[in-house]
Parts: structure tokens; sequence; C-alpha cells
């Protein structure tokens, strides 16, 4: 029997690599974006959800379930960049990226554990970041919100043990996708005295992610994960240096760290 996924932002980037690999390796994939119809060229179904829409995410896992009896894996795959100096970016806007990156993912789980508990199976793949894990310059927002999932699931993994349904974080170092076009970015203000140093950190990031790595790479570690009896707790996929300063925060100083994350920013 095939299994039954749902991808969140399935549309593009990250979440399209991973839909059309599934699709190769005989899954039913559904995908999502808050604007479907301009992606009817999709080589899988893209279903009308936006995260921040619980009524949205409630209608489309209905609709799966409806039609296709189960619901095998869900991929919390929609995301938000979001940079700027933590002073400078507006509370509304960090709301927003939390309702997307954490908030949004949780009424997703929600919807979809009753069918899973039903079925008394179900995997939950989380989609992450490496730069979850350490506060990075003029991306705290961002750190922050992925961090935070990183740390639910592992809570919520111990929560659903008795039910038979599984969860594990993935997260994907920089990878060549669109997520630049569509980070908020604090503007960069002429006055602002972080003016310099926020606008160089910028074009580094924008730089990396031009550089990344192809998402072809985080497709192939979903479907491993999937064909894994027990996943793992956390996942990393990336460049080796991008993992490696995980080994490395856990190994250094904190002073120690800092310094290394400052001189990599050229802060």
């Amino acid at each position: 029997m095939c299994k039954v996924v749902l991808i969140t932002g399935g549309s593009s980037g990250i979440g399209k690599s991973i839909g059309e690999y599934l699709i190769q390796k005989n899954f039913v994939v559904y995908g999502t974006s808050r604007n479907p119809e301009k992606y009817k060229e999709s080589k899988f179904p893209i279903l009308a959800l936006d995260v921040k829409e619980n009524n949205t995410i409630l209608k489309t896992v209905s609709t799966i379930i409806e039609k296709e009896g189960r619901l095998d894996v869900v991929i919390n795959n929609a995301g938000a960049g979001i940079t700027g100096p933590i002073e400078e970016i507006p509370e509304a806007e960090i709301k927003n990226n939390f309702d997307t990156n954490f908030f949004g993912p949780i009424n997703v789980i929600k919807a979809v554990l009753p069918q899973m508990r039903e079925q008394q199976s179900g995997l939950i793949i989380n989609i992450t970041s490496i730069a979850g894990y350490m506060g990075l310059p003029y991306r705290g927002v961002y750190s922050a919100s992925k961090g935070a999932l990183e740390l639910l699931t592992e809570a919520f993994r111990m929560e659903l043990k008795d039910f038979n349904i599984k969860m594990t974080n993935v997260a994907p170092g920089d990878f060549a996708t669109n997520i630049a076009a569509g980070r908020y970015h604090a503007p960069l203000l002429e006055t602002s005295p972080y003016k310099k140093p926020y606008g160089d950190t910028l074009s580094l990031m924008d730089e990396h992610v031009d550089n990344g790595s192809n998402p072809n790479l985080m497709a192939e570690a979903v479907h491993n994960i999937i064909n894994t009896g027990n996943p793992k707790v956390h996942y990393k996929v990336g460049e080796f240096m991008q993992k490696f300063s995980i080994v490395l925060k856990r190994l250094l100083p904190d002073k120690v760290y800092e310094k290394l994350l400052m001189n990599h920013y050229k802060l």
C-alpha cells in the first residue's frame, strides 16, 4: 500500500523537491500553498493551506483523509525567513514569523494526530534549520522560531510514544532555494547604528543561499527517514562545516564559540 504524504509549503524549494522525489518512489503526495492556482503544472496536487489560518489546515487534512482514508507522513516544511537587528524588527513581524514557523506547525500536528492515533501509526517530520541551534546575528528571530520547534519536537516525541506515532526534526543548512526572496528584511536604514554590520551580514547570507546545496539532498534524507523504523530525534542536512558548527557549540566555551561566529560574519 502506498503511503500518503502531506507536505506543507510543497509548491517550491525544499518542499517541492521532496514531493517530486517521493512520487518517484511511489508515494501518494499532497503539497500545499496559500495560492495553489499558481501551481497547476505541479507534478502532485497542491491544496490551499495557510499555516496561519487553522480553518484551512483542518479543511485540507479532512480533504486528504476523505479521499485516501489515511495519512501516513506529514512534513511540516512551510516556513518564513526574517532578518534584521532585533531592536529594529517590528513586533508584528516577529509575531508573524512565529505564527508561520512555530504555531503553524503546532496546529498542523494537532490536526493530524487524531487520524494517526486512529490508524495507530504515523510519522511527522518538522523541517527546522541549523540556524535553530544557535543565535545568529541579524537572524535572531529566525533562530529562535526554529529552535523552539526543535525543542517542541523533543517533548512531543515522548508524549506520542504510546500511540506508535513518530516525530523527528530535520535541520537543513543553506540550500539553493528562493527563501531569500520571500524573507522579511528589516529595512537597511541610513540612520541605523546597525547599518554597516547588518548590510554586510545580509549580503553574506544571500551569498550563502545562492551557493547553497542542491535541495535534492533534503529529499533523499527525508526519504531515508521515512524508511527508518525508529527515526532519531534530530537530523542535520547540509555542508560539513554547517553541521560541524553544532558540534563545536557543544564542545567549545560559549565565548569562544561566539567569537567564531563573529569572525565568520566579520562583526
